[in-house]
């Protein structure tokens, strides 16, 4: 018999802010949630691609669009840890951490536990979409980059562009 697994409940908000392409504040209720999307990790603003990816999230999640909001905890930073699906006209809601590793501008966190996300990478990859314009090779995660001092950043922050 396999468990069943239980969704969080979920709210009706808007993003009032894209702090980068994997952080956002919505506003759900009359709270305003510091929101860090789960299932992904997106380039850190100065990064390669960091700038781009944000300001694609963000044209991409205009004030008065609608979203769900699913709430599962807090990270060390004291922001919510949450997945945040996008309401369409018609159809069923559209995952948006799905859709930001589809279109390049984040990378699949634990794609393997995830089904289908390892294939969505794979696709943005093959069509050299978003931070994977020019291919695999030297494109460091945000994990990666963060542990970088400011000289090897500006070494490996020139080269392809979005």
């Amino acid at each position: 018999m396999r468990p069943t697994l239980t969704l969080p409940r979920e709210e009706v908000g808007r993003v009032v802010r894209v702090v980068d392409a994997d952080t956002y504040d919505v506003l759900a209720g009359s709270v305003v949630y510091r929101v860090r999307l789960l299932g992904v990790d997106a380039p850190e603003p100065d990064q390669p691609f960091g700038r781009q990816a944000g300001d694609s999230v963000a044209r991409l999640l205009t004030p008065e669009r609608l979203v769900l909001l699913g709430r599962r905890g807090v990270d060390l930073y004291g922001r919510t840890l949450a997945t945040i699906r996008l309401l369409v006209a018609s159809g069923p809601a559209l995952a948006l951490d799905s859709l930001l590793v589809v279109r390049g501008w984040a990378w699949a966190w634990d794609p393997n536990r995830i089904p289908g996300r390892a294939a969505q990478q794979a696709s943005a990859l093959a069509a050299r979409r978003g931070l994977w314009k020019c291919g695999a090779v030297g494109v460091l995660t945000p994990r990666q980059w963060r542990k970088f001092n400011y000289k090897n950043k500006r070494r490996y922050g020139v080269g392809c562009t979005w």
